[in-house]
């Protein structure tokens, strides 16, 4: 059996952790702790078209913070 978006029913929810990074989970599974759900849910296509859209710095919070603080010190 060959496995391609066609198949895929599953409806997704688009889930963002501590560090601001993206993901998507399956509908009907518990979202792991660390993760939260951004009220976005859908076919696949639909979630990853809507973290493409959202998620435009990909860089972790963290970093980003560290980077704006050395930004800062520097000026």
């Amino acid at each position: 059996m060959s496995w391609d978006k066609e198949e895929d029913r599953t409806t997704y929810t688009v889930v963002v952790n501590g560090e601001e990074q993206y993901s998507i989970w399956p509908d009907f599974k518990e979202i792991p702790e660390g993760w939260q759900a951004v009220g976005k849910t859908g076919n696949k296509e639909a979630c990853l078209a809507y973290i493409k859209e959202v998620w435009t710095d990909m860089r972790p919070l963290s970093l980003r913070q560290q980077r704006d603080v050395a930004e800062t010190a520097e000026r």
